[in-house]
């Protein structure tokens, strides 16, 4: 079940991400699709985890920007 390019991402990543956020789950995805045996709970994890070291969810706006989040 890896995915080969970001269009075969789920919907809830796919919408939501930016391109660059969507591409740092897909690789880590992957990789943990390997590593971990298939696990796709863990998988999905593991790429959510790698998405929020370079990401975070605006709290203003709700969208994923690129950056450490600002504690206001």
């Amino acid at each position: 079940m890896p995915y080969r390019h970001r269009r075969e991402l789920p919907e809830s990543v796919r919408e939501v991400l930016p391109p660059h956020a969507a591409d740092i789950y897909k690789e880590a995805f992957n990789a943990a699709w390997e590593e971990y045996g298939h696990d796709e709970a863990r998988a999905h994890r593991v790429a959510w985890a790698a998405v929020k070291r370079k990401y975070h969810k605006d709290e203003r706006t709700g969208k994923w920007v690129e950056g450490p989040a600002t504690d206001a």
